[in-house]
């Protein structure tokens, strides 16, 4: 007579299994194939920022944070370690207003980030 039913079902799932895990490899790489293929290799802007396609807003470079002290020297050392970050963040005490900045990062191209 025929196979047993039960015999089938562990190999059933076995190829069941093998077939989802070898689509999700092949997807995988497809992907970062894909991925790696939209900044060429060499390229000096190759970072977070040149990928997404972010334009930073301040040109201007922070303060050194050797001219200050304690947190303040900490704070602009933070802008001098990840500027883009800060030219993302919106400032909330309204220097935009006043002060001609266009970002967080601009409050730490002159003293203003440490008052």
């Amino acid at each position: 007579m025929g196979k047993n039913k039960k015999e089938n079902k562990p190999e059933k799932k076995a190829r069941k299994a093998t077939f989802w895990i070898a689509g999700l490899l092949v997807t995988g790489l497809l992907a970062w194939g894909w991925i790696g293929s939209r900044v060429p290799a060499g390229d000096p802007n190759r970072d977070v920022a040149a990928v997404g396609g972010y334009v930073r807003r301040e040109t201007r470079t922070p303060l050194s944070p050797a001219l200050f002290v304690g947190q303040t020297a900490r704070a602009y050392q933070v802008a001098w370690e990840i500027p883009e970050v800060l030219d993302q963040l919106y400032c909330y005490c309204e220097c935009d207003k006043h002060m001609g900045h266009v970002s967080l990062l601009s409050c730490f191209t002159d003293n203003h980030g440490a008052t």
